[in-house]
């Protein structure tokens, strides 16, 4: 019997100290952020900036998932994601519509360009349009980088391809990479072939390629940037706290700061400019 009532016992213990060891662990976790963003953002170099400043300030960790917009779009729909920061804002309004995301802020911008080989064998220079220049490319049937991974830049670029009332898909000039804005720059490169880019990630990179901007200017190059919360009444799994945090930090003054001079001392002007407004759009 004694036998027994110390099995009981030894048993209420293990108990005991597995609910304990679960809930630190559980307190743990809510200080990891998981934050899906674009690759222009992070091969721009700009989160090396931003995410340690906020993690110095507040003690959470965030994990950065660089993806294309409709890689990160789609992790929130899932919710395996507490943050998203992306670039393509018809895609993204079903989402707040749905309300599978929250807290909807407009964060900075920039713009694309079309770069090409500094011979420019398509002619894009003196287009008076994006859609004028990518008609160009194609009626030259020069080689052409399309990143292909439903991107907010790839989105962009299909756009432009509708206006000009072009599909190139299958042509042998026109080439998917399926990979971020970085590698599709270098592969344009090697290749000296024509891509949309954004103009951040383009300068960050610029002196490793044989790349020049053909083409800039066009109002519908415009590259808005949003960041929202995954819904945590949608997801409870996910980091509510954490999650605000990081949005209104985001699109408060010391990151706004931080946005607007970030590129400014090696390039001679800021790779995005601040653009945050209060409340949803």
């Amino acid at each position: 019997m004694r036998k027994v009532n110390l099995l009981i016992v030894a048993f209420f213990i293990l108990l005991t100290l597995g609910v304990t060891v679960s809930g630190c662990s559980s307190g743990a976790d809510t200080k990891e952020i998981i934050l899906a963003t674009t690759t222009s953002t992070y091969d721009s170099g700009l989160l090396d900036v931003l995410i340690p400043l906020f993690q110095q300030k507040t003690g959470y960790t965030v994990k950065t998932v660089p993806v294309g917009t409709g890689k990160a779009l789609a992790m929130g729909e899932r919710g395996d994601a507490d943050v998203l920061l992306v670039h393509a804002p018809e895609a993204e309004r079903p989402l707040v519509e749905k309300g599978v995301v929250i807290n909807y802020r407009r964060v900075m911008h920039n713009d694309f360009v079309i770069v090409g080989p500094p011979e420019d064998p398509a002619g894009v220079k003196g287009s008076g349009s994006a859609a004028e220049a990518f008609k160009k490319i194609a009626d030259s049937e020069a080689l052409f980088l399309s990143r292909g991974d439903s991107s907010g830049t790839h989105k962009k670029e299909l756009g432009i391809w509708e206006q000009a009332g072009l599909k190139p898909q299958g042509n042998k000039w026109y080439q998917e990479t399926g990979t971020g804005m970085g590698n599709t720059l270098n592969v344009a490169s090697e290749k000296e072939g024509y891509t949309l880019t954004d103009r951040g990630t383009y300068l960050k990179l610029k002196k490793h390629l044989r790349l020049e901007i053909v083409f800039e200017g066009d109002p519908v190059l415009m590259n808005i940037y949003h960041v929202m919360q995954v819904n945590p009444e949608k997801f409870p799994g996910t980091n509510e706290e954490g999650g605000r945090a990081l949005v209104d930090f985001l699109v408060g003054p010391e990151a706004q700061e931080v946005i607007g001079e970030y590129g400014v001392k090696e390039f001679g002007q800021p790779l995005f400019y601040p653009d945050a407004r209060k409340g949803r759009e």
